[in-house]
């Protein structure tokens, strides 16, 4: 586990390459009660390349409120360590002054309250007007780079099959990027959309399955500020994994290691003086990457959602950060001399939606996008008395909504919900709308299951997927968060060894032991198996809102962690 003293040497370290006065201008902007556009996107330029980096947009065009984890555990050697810090810890850790602006942007402490103060964050028409002051401040020596989940998460981009977020991308002008939820359109439609963009779609770690060659292109050479810049491409390694193989059944997998070597080492041979790896590997993936894969200069990781205001080194590989749902945009001013990086300067932008003037062209793509649907969008369901959200290692009280809607609906003792890290959050007194229930679910292979399974077969389902999540090798963590449950508690020993971290388990309302040769009837959602029947979730989810108008979290007792 990384000490309070550990963290302060990696930052110093850090100085020393940024040269004097970088580090902790983030704790003197945080500081600060007032905000204005002009305090967040204060920048001075440095260098002769600015990285601009967004990812796990999850298909938000319009402001929202989105809750960061309360718990973000680490397995093994990354316990403890950034961005394994959640709550207080996070404040103090990097001397954010608790109910500022920036302790409601980063952490999950007093978000229902903080929310009513700073307000909304994200909109692509904030994020337009963010990227173009920093294209007009930099001109021809900035990259904007898209790490995915771009295309999938709400209630348009699934009725548009991802249309939506391309023509509003496809106005930003990325210069690349790459995906993972993205793939869930199924394989023809990705392939329609990539061969439309203007912009290259990188993923040098997907193969076409029958002939085992690439079936994207690796990297991308671009020249900016004098600067040959080769940019990486690494899509989610566990697509095919987390994620229906049936839908995209001719494109393989993986982290290849080897392959992302070979692609570094070609690209030096090609004459590239920086090296960018844009990923959606998960941030402990790309850290086990940074210390094993000489070369790379800067990674840009996707997948976790982690937002970090500072960044990581690993060796001499800086470890970038940007959040979801639009909330965040990095800068990375760079100063390449000489095929190295010499000093950096780093800010994460927070997009407060109350703030940030909304660029004028883009607002009105978006409410076009949006006018088909509008209506539908607003459609109230029912009415929240406490908050609403998903993000964090174990359940959440949407998670929660959603589970006690299968219990009853599809008359089942035991629901389970997946470990999605993406969907919005609903402020307490708030309505909840068709659009906020969408932004939960809304996916292609949605159908509620209802089937029969022993108390054997529900524990080595909590055993993989804990496995996939907490397994101290970060190559072998393959998914989002825990299995959401309903109608059944457990103890988690996130520490222990695979096949033996789950114990207690009980069925709540009678409160007597899960029998592991009895059979339960079992409902659930988003299934990776082909055949499965079952109407779609955001279905079973408003036939429960219709008798049950008002929604009361209570806090989940049903998860106990041990250690």
């Amino acid at each position: 586990m990384l000490s309070r003293r550990e963290f302060l040497m990696a930052t110093a370290a850090l100085s020393a390459i940024a040269g004097p006065g970088l580090i902790g201008k983030w704790s003197r902007a945080a500081a600060q009660q007032a905000l204005s556009e002009d305090v967040l996107l204060e920048f001075e330029p440095f260098g002769n390349v600015t990285l601009v980096h967004i990812t796990d947009v999850h298909a938000q065009l319009m402001p929202v409120y989105f809750r960061e984890p309360s718990i973000n555990l680490g397995a093994g050697a990354v316990a403890g360590m950034p961005p394994h810090v959640s709550g207080s810890d996070f404040l103090k850790l990097y001397k954010i002054e608790p109910g500022s602006p920036h302790a409601y942007a980063l952490t999950s402490e007093d978000f229902g309250a903080l929310a009513k103060t700073y307000g909304k964050m994200g909109g692509l028409d904030r994020i337009a007007t963010i990227i173009k002051r920093i294209r007009s401040a930099r001109g021809d020596n900035m990259l904007l780079l898209d790490g995915g989940d771009t295309w999938q998460g709400s209630y348009t981009s699934l009725q548009t099959k991802g249309q939506d977020m391309v023509d509003a991308f496809n106005a930003l002008a990325p210069d690349a990027m790459t995906g993972h939820w993205e793939f869930t359109y199924g394989a023809d439609r990705v392939q329609e959309i990539i061969d439309g963009l203007s912009f290259p779609f990188l993923g040098g770690n997907i193969y076409d399955a029958e002939w085992n060659e690439p079936a994207f292109d690796a990297y991308k050479m671009f020249e900016k500020g004098g600067v040959k810049i080769a940019v990486l491409g690494q899509a989610f390694p566990y697509t095919p994994i987390a994620n229906p193989r049936w839908m995209f059944p001719n494109w393989s997998f993986g982290i290849r290691e080897e392959d992302v070597a070979k692609n570094v080492e070609s690209a030096r041979a090609e004459g590239a003086e920086l090296v960018v790896m844009l990923s959606h590997n998960g941030f402990d993936v790309d850290r086990a990457m940074a210390s094993r894969v000489q070369g790379i200069d800067v990674i840009l990781t996707g997948h976790t959602h982690d937002a970090l205001p500072e960044p990581v080194l690993v060796g001499r590989t800086l470890l970038i950060a940007s959040g979801s749902h639009g909330k965040f945009l990095t800068r990375l001013d760079l100063d390449v001399r000489g095929g190295e990086v010499k000093g950096f300067r780093h800010r994460l932008i927070p997009v407060f939606s109350d703030v940030i003037t909304p660029d004028a062209d883009m607002t009105k793509l978006v409410a076009d996008l949006r006018a088909p649907y509008e209506a539908e969008l607003k459609r109230e369901l029912a009415t929240t008395e406490g908050l609403l959200y998903r993000r964090g290692n174990f359940n959440g009280t949407f998670d929660d909504l959603i589970c006690q809607a299968l219990l009853e609906v599809r008359e089942a003792d035991i629901a389970l919900s997946p470990g999605f890290r993406w969907g919005t959050s609903v402020l307490p007194g708030q309505a909840i709308t068709v659009e906020d229930l969408h932004n939960a679910c809304a996916m292609t292979y949605p159908a509620a299951y209802r089937s029969t399974m022993t108390g054997q077969v529900l524990k080595g389902i909590l055993e993989d997927v804990a496995d996939n999540l907490f397994n101290k090798d970060p190559y072998y963590q393959q998914g989002g968060d825990m299995v959401r449950v309903g109608g059944m508690g457990y103890a988690i020993d996130p520490e222990g060894a695979m096949g033996s971290r789950i114990s207690k388990m009980t069925l709540r309302k009678s409160g007597e032991a899960i029998d592991p040769a009895k059979e339960y009837v079992v409902a659930g959602w988003a299934s990776v198996n082909e055949a499965t029947e079952g109407p779609p979730i955001w279905e079973v989810v408003e036939t429960y809102l219709t008798s049950h108008k008002v929604i009361t979290p209570e806090e989940n007792r049903s998860v106990e962690i041990i250690g």
